[in-house]
């Protein structure tokens, strides 16, 4: 079952490294902060995300 991705936009700094670990859900939207896209089916690498998020601002429930 995939796993959901919220990007806390309040903690977000839009360094980016989210979005070359998993292109596939994150990206950098309009306003310069990440977002998820999609729910989680490669867990790894969002949860590899998460984990090298400088600021903790991804959570996978």
């Amino acid at each position: 079952m995939a796993k959901k991705v919220v990007v806390n936009k309040d903690v977000c700094v839009g360094c980016g490294v989210c979005t070359t670990i998993a292109p596939d859900v994150l990206v950098i939207g309009d306003d310069g902060l990440a977002e998820a896209i999609a729910d989680a089916t490669d867990e790894a690498a969002v949860t590899e995300a998460a984990e090298s998020c400088p600021v903790q601002a991804i959570e996978v429930e």
